[in-house]
């Protein structure tokens, strides 16, 4: 029931000069093009041409560029895809169907440059060529080093699609410009990292250390940060780096801060929590490498790998930032992300309780089931002074905020603020929580309300209640207090210009 052999009839044109004079144009690029042989584009670029057929050409360009395991790279990947995504469906529901323009006669191409399966679909514009710029472009948006990479081979298959015979030179140039759109429509949907990097204020003062001399990196080798920390030593030779099991991260951060002029650790979100409380209490800066599989607190601030943490520690360049304590009784602790009652800690509980059975997704999808479908709300409290039942309650470090589609990201960490969300108790918890979700900060409805607050107080909290921070469960011991601790850690970041903000002798 495909409409593609009717698209194909030419419609009759009526005088034009203008027009017709470009398609003449167009017409003799076409045949200069079938007339001129290129050494080695014979047997390389149909095949090229057919290995881009339904975007099996970036699909595979996709997979390779996310084996490379560095978070920018998958990322290109993603929005490439997404921005392919997008110049297919706009080129085959609109495109194709507004200009229905015929295929170029294969008269002036030879034999041999011609693709043996002729599409039937209509000339105008190239889907091919849109795929290849929509992909390139939005690679090159999210990284302009894997862009660089693509771009040739998007050129290529550009430029096959005329060499082959199935395209006018204006076909390919629309196509190309339809892509390259859609890669930037993208973009305004689902903002690139680089155009919200946290600001990097305030400056701290923090000692350069060349070669790495004075850092001394923990590294947890349960988050599979080998090949990261490899990428440090290379980069920093002189650095003192300590490779050991989950268990005794917290033992070897404390005995290397006591020696270190800068304090390092790579891993997950809960390694760098416990880092940042042994920085704090030693009054020494911490170097962050994201090792973990989600690395919140490294991306927000900038750093997302061992090249620009190493520029960074060798030039002296670091930033102060927020951090969140909560009390309870006489439990207390940090955290740098975020902390979270109700829901979540019970999800987690319950996906550990099964993913020894039955693995970790059918454990998370029955632990979601049974938490959502109980009888009882997870959690009762008294908020501002009113006392209700809740299903969730979130408290950022730092303000939350919505990119386009995606998921909510900090921009500045250095606020002051808690981002306080509640999820209110009732019926039908699954859509109050999707619509908590979808809604962002700043709402107020029956079902949930945002706040952003330099301090919190839960009365009535029953003790053993399960709470969240940075990933890490434990249980409270009666009201809870959160609060900001405003500019408390030094951490270092790259920052714009590429200008020390101290330098110092790292072994003073």
């Amino acid at each position: 029931m495909s409409p593609d052999i009717d698209l194909t009839l030419p419609k009759t044109p009526g005088p034009h000069p203008v027009r017709n004079g470009f398609l003449r144009l167009d017409q003799r690029v076409f045949e200069a093009v079938a007339a001129r042989h290129w050494p080695g584009a014979d047997p390389l670029l149909p095949r090229l041409s057919r290995g881009a057929n339904h975007g099996v050409l970036w699909f595979a360009a996709a997979a390779g560029m996310a084996v490379a395991r560095t978070p920018r790279a998958r990322r290109a990947a993603a929005r490439g895809l997404a921005s392919l995504s997008l110049a297919s469906l706009t080129i085959n529901t609109l495109g194709k169907r507004t200009v229905r323009r015929p295929r170029p006669g294969l008269g002036p191409v030879p034999l041999a440059r011609q693709l043996k399966r002729q599409p039937i679909t209509t000339s105008f514009p190239s889907g091919h060529a849109a795929s290849a710029a929509a992909f390139a472009t939005g690679v090159a948006l999210e990284s302009p080093g894997w862009g660089a990479a693509v771009a040739p081979l998007a050129g290529a298959v550009a430029l096959s699609r005329v060499y082959t015979g199935v395209h006018f030179p204006s076909d390919v140039l629309a196509g190309a410009a339809l892509g390259a759109g859609a890669a930037f429509a993208v973009r305004g949907m689902v903002p690139t990292r680089a155009q919200h990097v946290a600001p990097a204020r305030p400056v701290a003062p923090v000692p350069a250390l060349p070669e790495g001399e004075g850092l001394v990196m923990v590294a947890n080798v349960a988050s599979g940060t080998s090949d990261r920390v490899r990428a440090l030593c290379d980069a920093l030779p002189r650095a003192e780096v300590i490779e050991c099991e989950p268990g005794d991260v917290p033992a070897e951060l404390e005995k290397a801060a006591e020696r270190a002029v800068v304090l390092g650790v790579c891993g997950g979100d809960g390694t760098v929590n416990a880092a940042a409380g042994i920085a704090l209490r030693h009054g020494v800066p911490l170097a962050v490498l994201p090792g973990g599989t989600l690395n919140h607190f490294a991306y927000d601030l900038g750093v997302e790998d061992a090249r620009g943490l190493a520029r960074a520690l060798e030039r002296g360049e670091g930033v102060l930032v927020d951090v969140g304590r909560f009390t309870s009784g006489s439990l207390s602790g940090i955290f740098l992300n975020t902390f979270s009652l109700g829901v979540y800690p019970e999800l987690v509980r319950e996906r550990e309780h099964w993913s020894s059975k039955i693995g970790g997704w059918p454990a998370g999808v029955l632990a979601a089931v049974r938490v959502l479908r109980a009888d009882r709300h997870p959690l009762e409290a008294e908020v501002q002074g009113r006392r209700r039942p809740l299903w969730m309650l979130f408290a950022g470090n730092g303000t939350y905020h919505r990119l386009g589609l995606a998921p909510g990201r900090r921009v500045d960490l250095a606020d002051g603020q808690l981002d306080v969300r509640v999820v209110h108790g009732g019926r039908r918890p699954a859509l109050r929580l999707l619509s908590a979700a979808l809604a962002g900060p700043l709402t107020r409805s029956p079902a949930h309300a945002a706040v952003q607050v330099g301090r919190l107080k839960l009365a009535g909290v029953a003790p053993g209640t399960l709470l969240a921070y940075d990933g890490e469960i434990t249980e409270t011991q009666g009201d809870l207090t959160l609060e900001k601790l405003p500019e408390a850690l030094t951490v270092y970041r790259p920052l714009p210009g590429g200008h020390g903000a101290h330098r110092a002798d790292p072994r003073k």
